[in-house]
């Protein structure tokens, strides 16, 4: 049963918040009714993170008020935040590793008996609500043995344990298999069934078309429109999202690939011992890795770059053997990486942006004692800056302040400093909203037009048929099949991501 009803659980009003050079947030309105599901999308930097730690007690807004229950509320803490009966699942993960599931999920809160924490309740309690998002492990588990979908699974049965009238999901499935997403999608369906009320932020509007009530639009910090049930489609949210109609959203031309430049032979990865993988990348190519979640895809990534060493097996660039030990040989190699988890791997959040985009080039540009050269640094830093549309308010910014989609720019313009022969993008979408895509799909074809090849894994079908010249499809640590451009179709991909070998061509 759906309780919604009209009556206005929490109410935002005219909020705004600045930072350094930003304003976030500018006197934005928002309300949420009780039992419902109210997707929040927006563009990267739109702020609509900066917004839900605002109503989580993470940060504090300039100006505005809240209510909740029809009562003004100061949201200064975290803990004055879950008294409200508001919790929030962060995008980005928030656990301790070296504890268990149980204690994870009652940090802070810890049930007490003669004055111990009561283990054995911790595990009683955290299992069920294990159970409730359909993560079939042990309490007692170190968090830190999860995949990240698992630990992403354990966010969520934490903040359901709080009991909130209030659950703020941010981006809660950019890190999910397909499984586990429908799963959440079914935990999210029967809480509203509860009468608890959902914000929703996501990308994915295919999940905000099947699980919202009403999607409320935010673009550059302020109001851009509000949408209920039947007027939510994909064209209309995109259109208030951008500003503008994307009629080509796959920014794509055909390229003419000319000789093989990295060429993979009997390449065996210490993640899958006993596959041999065997491909090569033309210039002027773009080739999609597709798979489902530990297939393998960014094992290989990790190898080709240098990070983790190969069983066996060769890796030719030119037709000459080179030695992977290091990211450093890859690099001497003309091989780059854009990782799948960029705030860990790809920035240093503390760095400004200038000081991010200069890391790759520091060898490279050394002046001859061995100092920096700032020089090129800032040249460098300002022509990425233009060529990728970062927007920033200048070089010295720190890249914390920036949105994903910026951040994500950073990352690559790092790497297209030094202009690397060939460029492996692992998930280069993953949390990036629509117009960021279109700029990131933009940038591949005109690096590819170039004659730079591209290796690039996704999980979402659509890139794949999007964007490729053509497809290497992984299952279980094999390659089962290369699909070329006019072969690529969603079901033959799924067959061969299954394992079912009949379907690919080679």
């Amino acid at each position: 049963m759906n309780l919604l009803d009209n009556s206005p659980l929490l109410i935002v009003e005219s909020v705004t918040k600045r930072f350094p050079g930003v304003t976030a947030l500018n006197n934005v309105c928002l309300s949420l009714a009780k039992g419902e599901v109210l997707a929040l999308i927006g563009e990267n930097g739109a702020g609509k993170s900066t917004l839900m730690k605002i109503l989580a007690g993470v940060q504090m807004p300039d100006e505005g008020s809240i209510r909740v229950n029809g009562c003004p509320v100061r949201l200064d803490s975290v803990q004055t935040a879950q008294a409200n009966g508001i919790a929030l699942i962060h995008q980005e993960l928030n656990l301790s590793g070296n504890l268990s599931i149980g204690d994870n999920i009652f940090l802070g809160r810890e049930p007490l008996r003669s004055g111990l924490i009561d283990k054995k309740k911790i595990h009683i309690e955290a299992q069920s609500f294990l159970t409730l998002v359909g993560l079939d492990v042990s309490a007692d588990v170190l968090v830190d043995s999860l995949s990240i979908g698992q630990q992403q699974l354990v966010e969520i049965a934490r903040a359901l344990s709080v009991d909130a009238k209030i659950l703020i999901m941010d981006e809660p499935t950019s890190s999910l298999s397909q499984h586990e997403t429908e799963r959440l999608m079914e935990v999210v369906k029967d809480l509203r069934g509860r009468g608890v009320s959902v914000i929703y932020i996501s990308h994915r509007l295919g999940e905000v078309q099947e699980l919202a009530d009403r999607v409320t639009v935010f673009r550059d910090g302020k109001n851009a429109g509000d949408l209920v049930r039947d007027e939510m489609n994909h064209d209309r949210m995109v259109q208030l999202m951008v500003g503008r109609d994307i009629s080509q959203f796959y920014v794509r031309s055909p390229h003419d690939a000319g000789d093989v430049v990295l060429e993979v032979k009997d390449l065996q990865t210490a993640a899958n011992p006993g596959c041999y993988l065997n491909f090569s990348v033309r210039t002027r190519e773009i080739v999609g890795v597709a798979g489902l979640v530990g297939a393998g895809r960014t094992e290989l990534f990790e190898v080709l770059f240098g990070v983790q060493p190969a069983l066996s097996g060769r890796v030719m660039v030119d037709g000459r053997e080179v030695s992977l030990r290091s990211p450093r040989d890859a690099i001497d190699a003309g091989i780059a990486l854009v990782p799948e988890d960029r705030k860990q791997q790809g920035i240093i959040l503390e760095m400004t942006v200038r000081m991010n985009i200069g890391l790759a080039g520091l060898r490279q540009h050394k002046k001859k004692a061995g100092f920096l050269n700032a020089t090129q640094e800032a040249d460098d830093t300002s022509a990425m800056i233009e060529r990728l549309k970062i927007k920033t308010p200048d070089a010295g910014q720190v890249v914390q302040y920036l949105s994903g989609g910026n951040q994500q720019k950073v990352v690559l313009g790092k790497w297209l400093s030094i202009a690397p022969r060939i460029l492996l993008l692992d998930e280069p979408t993953r949390g990036i909203d629509v117009g960021a895509k279109q700029e990131i799909y933009g940038l591949m074809d005109e690096l590819a037009k170039k004659g730079v090849s591209i290796l690039f894994v996704s999980s979402e079908m659509e890139e794949i048929l999007g964007m490729s010249d053509r497809t290497l499809v992984m299952h279980e640590g094999q390659i089962t099949g290369q699909l070329v451009r006019d072969e690529l179709s969603e079901e033959r991909v799924m067959q061969l991501a299954t394992g079912n070998v009949a379907m690919g061509t080679h």
